[in-house]
């Protein structure tokens, strides 16, 4: 029987290099007692150095996975990467194989570690603690992490907060940036920071920014989680500012301008078009979108193309239009966009299954050209008459997340085309309140020529993806609490 400790402090490299070890030598999972800095001695086992000995062959998906599953808290972490990756010497397959137990479980731990480094980024908050020279500005600040993200997470901050000096104190694991060096120390307890005057510079910008007439809390609480309010100095105010939110919303519908009389009936009857809805049940949906004569789009398509689905999915997927496969299938995202689509969720951990397809116009815009067919963007009328149907799709299915794929289904469902690039990633709302997480279409993925592009262009929409698989597992937590 053989021990590995693995210290807190590169924990990646030590398990890597002690698992090339293992694997090299033929251990098995079963003569191998794993554990960290904090593993008291095993009575039987012998503790053994990390040292790398040969380089077995594995798939790339699997060191990915193993970079951040080393980082989650639970103590079998280790223990159950090398169980998997004995098995993977054998049976390279077994990274597509989604009915895995193993793989499953390690999904799921890989996808924790990445939502924990994704509140890291988003709610540590430094204060200024003064500076030993006037050439730098020095910084701390105190956050608890649910798993081991410090370290995984610092070169974010690294990049973005390079000219000062700052330190991330946590009870784990801690991490130092002075003069442009990055280290790393053992866990503190938490310190006594001064008061920073910028702080309250930001908590009267959040009270400013706050729009009570959007105020939806279980989607605030999602994205913003209760543990981490004891930290955040903008926290204090939401109590306050949520109690307060229906009076001041009456307040800027008061306030709001009157629309001159000449445009009033043009306002109203848009608002009445709007408004309308379809008022079919659920199950002849399907068949009312093929029949649609709504816009001249119908005249030259094969069929038109609904979505498909749970018809309770908390997520729906929201793409462009059919494509020329799409067209002649019926069903929607099974082209070549699909195809990557498929590729790059699963890497992120987005079961296409369990979600609902579906896309902004409903027919298939095209210009032939000889024997082909040639995609042609939709306009702002087509989009606009078949966002009727998309709407009856939501009611219908009724999501928690909307997943927007490129700038018509972006314009379809927040009325706003343009600088999809840099808006990406980002959160935003339908006119009844619906989080859109805005990304790129995959189509737009397969037009990149440039390798450096397209392999970033793949690594921006696999981020996109696993943070709707966070955002979904997140409202799942907050639903069962």
């Amino acid at each position: 029987m053989q021990r590995a400790v693995i210290p807190a402090i590169g924990a990646a490299t030590h398990w890597r290099n002690a698992a090339r070890r293992f694997l090299a030598a033929g251990v098995p999972p079963d003569q191998i007692i794993w554990g960290d800095v904090a593993l008291a001695p095993d009575l039987f086992g012998t503790d053994v150095t990390a040292s790398a000995q040969g380089r077995p062959s594995v798939p790339r998906s699997f060191v990915s996975m193993a970079q951040t599953v080393v980082w989650h808290k639970d103590p079998e972490r280790f223990a159950r990467l090398y169980g998997f990756l004995w098995r993977l010497k054998d049976a390279p397959q077994l990274m597509a194989d989604r009915a895995d137990a193993d793989l499953s479980r390690l999904r799921a731990m890989e996808k924790n570690v990445r939502r924990c480094q994704h509140k890291m980024k988003a709610f540590v908050r430094f204060r200024d603690i003064g500076a030993a020279d006037d050439a730098r500005r020095s910084f701390a600040a105190w956050f608890e992490p649910t798993h081991h993200s410090v370290e995984p997470t610092a070169d974010f901050f690294v990049r973005r907060f390079a000219d000062m000096d700052w330190r991330i104190l946590t009870p784990d694991v801690s991490a130092i940036f002075e003069n442009g060096q990055l280290t790393f120390q053992e866990g503190h307890k938490k310190p006594d920071l001064p008061d920073d005057a910028g702080e309250q510079l930001w908590v009267t910008y959040f009270r400013n920014i706050f729009n009570p007439a959007r105020l939806k809390v279980k989607a605030m609480q999602s994205e913003m989680p209760r543990k981490y309010w004891k930290n955040l100095p903008e926290a204090a105010s939401i109590p306050d500012l949520i109690a307060q939110a229906p009076a001041r919303a009456r307040e800027m519908a008061e306030a709001a301008p009157s629309l001159p009389p000449a445009r009033m009936g043009q306002v109203q009857a848009g608002l009445a078009e709007w408004r309308s809805a379809w008022d079919g049940s659920g199950d002849a949906l399907p068949a009312a979108i093929a029949a649609c004569t709504r816009c001249p789009l119908h005249r030259n398509a094969t069929q038109a193309v609904p979505g498909e689905g749970p018809g309770d999915a908390d997520l729906m997927i929201v793409g462009e239009q059919p494509g020329d496969l799409e067209d002649l299938g019926g069903k929607p995202l099974v082209g070549p966009a699909g195809q990557i689509f498929d590729e790059i969720a699963a890497i992120a951990g987005l079961d296409r299954q369990q979600a609902y397809v579906t896309n902004a116009v409903k027919h298939f815009k095209f210009v032939p050209r000889g024997k082909r067919r040639l995609h042609q963007r939709p306009d702002m009328s087509e989009i606009h008459h078949c966002r009727w149907w998309l709407d009856a799709e939501i009611a219908r299915v009724k999501p928690k997340l909307i997943l927007a794929m490129g700038a018509t289904a972006a314009e379809s469902l927040t009325g706003k085309r343009d600088g999809i690039l840099s808006r990406r990633g980002g959160i935003e709302r339908t006119i009844s309140g619906l989080p859109v997480l805005i990304t790129l279409h995959p189509a737009y993925l397969l037009r990149l020529r440039d390798p450096q592009a397209a392999a970033q262009g793949r690594a921006l929409f696999q981020g996109d993806l696993e943070k709707a698989v966070a955002l979904m597992s997140d409202a799942r937590d907050q639903g069962e609490h």
